[in-house]
């Protein structure tokens, strides 16, 4: 039963974008970086219309360089820096010049909007005050090797999610992300399904979400047929850490949607057809 419960309510998450502003209707280039240093191994990674061709760490200067290559004159993307890798006050430079760009912090990662002109080849570089802040992080794991040290998900790389909507910042990409870390993967079944599921999900998400840049009437399609969906994943934060109470509000969840999308429509067909 749990993991019949699981199974559904991720299958649910799969097809939930979120409400936000448009980076660009070209955006959705996804690229992880594996940066190691120090012993340890960090992922950083960016959401844009501009490709990551190489990059480049210099653990001296606490300098992350990003070697980019664009087709556009107006670049937009993001960046998700972990802040046990490079924190503090924090200093960008495009192509050997000073630039400030929209930054925001929750624990672990800093979100880096970047908006910036020029096509083909440019040099982005991101320098530090602190490096290598692990010690008060709770992300940090005193048991493992160093190499085996990384951050927890924090949720990002929703493909579909950033096709449709183009930004993982928004308020409803963060409450289901919360949703995930603070309920589901509270629970021991929870965990395991989660690592079975993301293999499951990249495996078909690429493909949904370039159909959904080249196909603007299915874009918006979702954006409608998910909303009622994102207002019945409140009632999950009912939930404490308990496996009882996710389990139920779950399947409440999942019978609300039910409802919604499958019996409440066929009661209409029926009913139309008994009129004709």
């Amino acid at each position: 039963m749990k993991y019949i419960f699981l199974i559904s309510l991720l299958l649910l998450l799969v097809v939930t974008p979120a409400f936000g502003q448009l980076l660009s209707d070209k955006t959705g280039l996804v690229n992880r970086l594996d940066v190691k240093t120090g012993g340890y191994e960090f992922e950083v990674e960016t959401v844009a219309n501009f490709d990551i061709q190489d990059f480049k760490f210099d653990e001296e200067q606490k300098r992350l360089t990003l070697y980019v290559s664009s087709s556009l004159e107006n670049n937009l993307g993001e960046v998700y820096l972990p802040q046990t890798l490079l924190s503090g006050n924090l200093t960008f430079y495009i192509n050997g010049q000073q630039y400030s760009p929209t930054i925001k912090y929750n624990d672990n990662i800093s979100f880096i909007t970047l908006n910036f002109t020029g096509s083909g080849n440019n040099t982005i570089a991101i320098i530090g005050t602190d490096y290598l802040n692990i010690t008060n992080k709770t992300s940090t794991i005193e048991n493992e090797s160093p190499s085996e040290n990384k951050l927890p998900d924090k949720g990002g790389g929703c493909l579909i999610a950033t096709a449709t909507y183009g930004s993982e910042l928004a308020p409803q990409v963060q409450q289901l992300r919360e949703l995930r870390d603070n309920q589901l993967l509270h629970t021991e079944s929870g965990k395991s399904f989660m690592s079975s599921f993301n293999n499951f999900y990249y495996s078909f998400s690429p493909m949904i979400s370039d159909y959904e840049r080249e196909n603007p009437l299915f874009k918006e399609a979702v954006k409608i047929a998910i909303t009622p969906m994102l207002s019945t994943f409140s009632i999950m934060t009912l939930a404490d850490d308990s496996e009882a109470q996710v389990l139920g509000l779950g399947l409440s969840v999942i019978a609300l949607n039910i409802g919604m999308y499958f019996v409440a429509p066929a009661v209409v067909i029926v009913g139309i057809k008994k009129r004709l």
